[in-house]
């Protein structure tokens, strides 16, 4: 199937060929046509599965289609609430991208940065806006904004906007919508807070599940090192001596971790810097961009922070630490591999995170694949007091050798 079979119109046409847009991904063939009918979805969908554009190509074509109705003044009539920053951005340009012959305009307001440019924007008047909850909220408060005339409501990366402690806020700001909309819903997985939270948006939604969350890509290879907690960043060093590892997204729980992660590496003269929603939205916009230009080496990222966070070509995703929920690593991975390319999936599994690995494996149905070339293997706890400390001194001579060769070498490469 391609484009052109969706009875998509020309406007929105050029702009997709534009992108070299010809095949639809398989949740843009099954929502668009869906969407163009009015219908509520309730959508499952993991990242990079083109789930953007399932919902801006038929809301900005329904725009379109009504903007007769509209012709004397600008209103909000669409409005897509998403979790971070970068994915608002992210959508907000997508917005743009497709609709860039229809005459539509689109805006973007998220917190952390001044609200000057966004409330200028919204004076002259938008017909899309794509925000984040607090921000919008603020807005509204002040009365820059008014959700009265609504048509269309997209509540992206559900999952996340509850993780993230949204749940009070988006409440709110259903209050505010006018009861006869088409209501959009999607998220990656489905909890029971996320189905009884689509009951209280949706009017009868048709539900799309195009890639189930226990679906890794083929493309991906997976790889396990059995390590402990005080070797991990050592362990880390050690892959990270392999060349091809040109560029790698990093996944580390917490943000105090993060900043940890890419401060050490920093030591060992490998580029690399943290993301995550403490940082200022000027830093984040900046530390992405020099990822994408291929300035960084390891980009260190939080989940929640990595949503939106959008690479052609990512060959490399490492997980320095091992995720507790096993969706939550089909999600991390899925950065590489996207569209038929190779992608390595690099993971470091401390004692205390082995029964994580086992429920990801149950998820996937696959073993992955252990390295045992590991200078830094994890303790076996059935050893002997005597071959414990003979374990620990070879360990000990493994480390010395390891940062031996590293100094001697003192990196002549420009990544390290």
């Amino acid at each position: 199937m391609q484009f052109n079979e969706l009875k998509i119109i020309e406007p929105i046409l050029k702009a997709l060929s534009k992108e070299n847009y010809v095949e639809p991904t398989a949740i843009q063939a099954e929502a668009i046509p869906l969407i163009l009918k009015r219908n509520d979805i309730l959508g499952s969908a993991q990242t990079g599965t083109g789930k953007t554009a399932a919902f801006a190509i038929p809301i900005l074509q329904n725009l379109f289609r009504d903007r007769h109705q509209n012709k004397n003044s600008r209103k909000i009539l669409a409005l897509v609430i998403t979790p971070t920053r970068e994915l608002a951005i992210q959508i907000g340009d997508s917005f743009t991208t497709y609709g860039k012959y229809t005459g539509i305009k689109n805006t973007v307001v998220f917190g952390g940065v001044k609200q000057g440019t966004q409330t200028t924007a919204l004076r002259h008047g938008v017909d899309i806006l794509v925000a984040t909850p607090g921000r919008l909220l603020d807005l509204m408060n002040q009365g820059f904004i008014s959700l009265k005339d609504v048509e269309y409501f997209v509540l992206d990366e559900a999952d996340r906007m509850l993780d993230m402690g949204f749940i009070n806020d988006i409440r709110k700001i259903i209050s505010k919508l006018p009861a006869k909309r088409q209501s959009l819903f999607f998220s990656a997985t489905m909890p029971d807070s996320i189905v009884k939270l689509s009951r209280k948006i949706l009017n009868n939604p048709v539900k799309i599940d195009v890639s189930p969350i226990s679906s890794a890509a083929e493309t991906i290879q997976q790889f396990l090192y059995y390590t402990n907690k005080k070797d991990k960043r050592s362990l880390l060093l050690h892959i990270l001596q392999d060349a091809k590892i040109d560029q790698a997204l990093l996944f580390s729980r917490t943000k105090h971790g993060a900043d940890k992660i890419a401060r050490h590496l920093k030591k060992f003269e490998i580029k690399a810097a943290a993301i995550h929603g403490d940082k200022a939205q000027n830093n984040r916009q900046k530390t992405l961009a020099q990822f994408k230009a291929g300035d960084l080496r390891v980009l260190v990222a939080t989940d929640i922070a990595a949503r939106g966070i959008d690479i052609d070509k990512l060959k490399y995703v490492i997980n320095f630490d091992i995720p507790n929920i096993a969706e939550t690593y089909v999600h991390r991975i899925g950065r590489s591999g996207r569209a038929g390319e190779e992608g390595n999936a690099i993971s470091l599994c401390e004692p205390e995170e082995n029964a994580y690995i086992k429920d990801i494996e149950k998820l996937i149905k696959l073993k992955i694949k252990v390295v045992t070339k590991n200078p830094f293997p994890q303790t076996d706890k059935a050893m002997t007091n005597a071959e414990k400390k003979e374990w620990e001194k070879e360990k000990q001579k493994k480390k010395q050798e390891f940062f031996a060769a590293r100094k001697l070498k003192k990196v002549k490469s420009s990544r390290y």
